[in-house]
């Protein structure tokens, strides 16, 4: 059995409109949604063995906000171009190379890939996974190149989903 944490890149920020997609940084919100998340992914145990981002600015700042929250190391964090606005069936192609001693892997990537994937491995239907969203899936294999369309979305978490519930 193996966990697979689909996670959204925070919010970025529109403020430099010329600059390039790939640059955009957070903004103040995502610079505190993604360490909020990072907290409430290790309030429920999850420890990750590794962390796959894409290599896009946003990425980039979210996975190093989350994973110290994880107890992650941030020099392991691995950064893949192929995760850059991948489509749900790239990032399955990605997926699907981890190592088998990977129990717990995170994935740090963009929408509408993020989402598509959860919907396909969990056969299930969310909308949009938002910026810090969080998709936690288990899945019934001994080997990530099996993984396929037979996970288990055993959580859904965004960071607007607390502040509703509260409210």
């Amino acid at each position: 059995m193996k966990q697979l944490i689909l996670i959204r890149h925070a919010k970025s920020s529109w403020d430099d409109l010329g600059a390039r997609d790939f640059d955009r940084s957070l903004d103040e919100r995502g610079l505190l949604d993604a360490p909020e998340m990072g907290r409430r992914l290790a309030a429920k145990d999850i420890v990750p063995d590794a962390i796959l981002v894409s290599p896009a600015i946003r990425a980039r700042a979210t996975a190093s906000l989350i994973a110290p929250e994880l107890g992650f190391p941030s020099e392991e964090v691995q950064f893949k171009d192929e995760l850059y606005l991948a489509s749900a069936a790239e990032m399955l192609k990605l997926i699907r190379q981890t190592p088998d001693h990977v129990q717990t892997l995170v994935v740090v990537a963009h929408n509408p890939g993020i989402t598509e994937l959860t919907n396909r491995l969990a056969k299930t239907y969310i909308n949009n996974i938002p910026t810090s969203g969080v998709a936690a899936l288990q899945v019934s294999v001994e080997q990530w190149q099996h993984i396929d369309n037979q996970a288990l979305l055993f959580d859904f978490d965004y960071p607007k989903k607390r502040e509703s519930l509260s409210a």
